[in-house]
């Protein structure tokens, strides 16, 4: 920063328009879809929903010499600076760092390099995603190609390109910092959450598995062990801001872990009176899903209130410890019993009289203490860690936006000099 400080004293700046410092502004096309011989070639092809992920070294669909000569599409070079121009991706930026061709959605600036840094120009768009949503017109928010080429860039040192370069490459230099340590620390964590998650599944499998006559095996809905009890009629519309708090199918696999005291959502008192209620200790199952690894997740209600229960999902009543059961919704064990009873095919589903088939293993009570004793342990380190994961990447983001905000906001005196 000291050496920036340097460099940027006393500097003229001026606002020129992304059209006058690149080699050239164009968009791409799209070949006709269903053509096969268009399509599955060698040729990289973006689309604007690729264009965020920042560096760009890979596309989704690949395209044929054919498509491409037979279409709007044209190769670009690498390092463009690519504006996505259509609907939700309005606005974000990326860079290709593999010679490419693009939809006509895409607006790319091969920026002239003997004047301006491409990096640079990357960095400052980035600041500037709102403003370049906001220009957006119709329903979906489309901008054009005259947008993106009317674009102002705020340029060192015009007329001292050596030192304007010199300029531009030290806040690049910056901020490129800043994304390096933010991928870094992504994959570190990422890293250390895989392998407690890993550690974790090994325990629970371990402390969940008892060799045969070492305890009793016995179908969850046994007189002796307990009953599922079939949710009602809640639907999301039926949410209040307050009031009896409720669990919808949905969030057992969106919101909740293994355990909750806390519900997301409330309904009314009058509507409460004619819901299916759990009540504590209950385990609030998920009975529909889109896919069978979140199908049948439980959450053990450890609230002291009842809480109504949406369709889609049923709760278990049963005389075992809360925890033990919702660990043991975990386990391969479960998963394995409970294939052979899911039916559908987009939606899949578990009926709950299914679910009193499944066996569960009973050691004593003692046992099932210790055991949830062990994995609550793991369960808050793996918690903490991917809750951590997010809050660090935020901070890291927030940060990097604070420093490109105050490198790339120059004074008002510089830009009217």
């Amino acid at each position: 920063m000291s050496e920036l400080d340097k460099l940027m004293e006393g500097v003229e700046v001026e606002c020129k328009s992304l059209e006058d410092i690149s080699i050239k502004i164009s968009s791409g096309g799209t070949p006709r879809t269903g053509v096969s011989a268009y399509y599955e070639g060698n040729i990289p092809w973006l689309r604007t929903q690729e264009v965020g992920k920042g560096e760009i070294y890979n596309t989704a669909i690949k395209i044929t010499e054919l498509g491409l000569n037979n279409s709007s599409a044209k190769m670009i070079p690498e390092n463009c600076v690519i504006v996505a121009m259509y609907g939700a991706t309005v606005g974000q930026i990326g860079i290709n760092k593999i010679p490419l061709s693009t939809n006509q959605a895409c607006a790319n600036i091969q920026i002239d390099s003997e004047s301006t840094n491409y990096r640079f120009v990357y960095h400052y768009l980035l600041s500037k995603y709102e403003y370049i949503k906001s220009l957006g017109a119709g329903s979906q928010t489309n901008i054009n190609a005259k947008i993106v080429k009317e674009l102002k860039i705020p340029i060192p040192c015009p007329n001292d390109p050596e030192k304007s370069l010199k300029i531009q490459e030290e806040i690049v230099r910056i901020l490129d910092t800043f994304t390096e340590l933010t991928a870094e620390l992504t994959a570190e964590l990422t890293a250390e959450l895989t392998a407690r998650k890993k550690q974790y599944s090994y325990y629970r499998e371990q402390l969940l598995t008892f060799e045969e006559g070492e305890v009793d095996h016995l179908p969850m809905g046994d007189e002796n062990v307990g009953e599922f009890i079939r949710g009602g009629g809640l639907q999301k519309k039926d949410f209040t801001d307050s009031g009896v708090g409720c669990i919808h199918y949905g969030q057992v696999y969106t919101h909740y872990g293994t355990y909750t005291n806390q519900t997301k959502s409330f309904v009314s008192e009058e509507f409460a009176k004619k819901a299916r209620i759990a009540k504590y200790r209950d385990l609030v199952i998920a009975t529909t899903s889109e896919n069978d690894e979140d199908l049948c997740k439980a959450v053990a209600w450890l609230g002291e209130d009842e809480i109504a229960v949406s369709s889609d999902a049923c709760f278990y009543r049963h005389n075992l410890n809360p925890k033990y059961v919702a660990y043991f919704f975990q386990t391969d064990q479960f998963h394995k019993q409970k294939r052979p009873y899911i039916t559908g095919a987009k939606v899949r589903r578990v009926n709950a009289s299914n679910l009193e088939k499944i066996k569960i293993p009973i050691p004593p009570t003692e046992e099932q203490e210790r055991i949830v004793n062990i994995l609550d342990k793991f369960d808050i380190l793996t918690t903490s860690i991917s809750e951590g994961l997010p809050k660090e990447i935020e901070l890291r983001k927030k940060q990097y936006e604070y420093y490109r905000d105050m490198l790339l906001t120059f004074p008002k005196k510089s830009l009217e000099a």
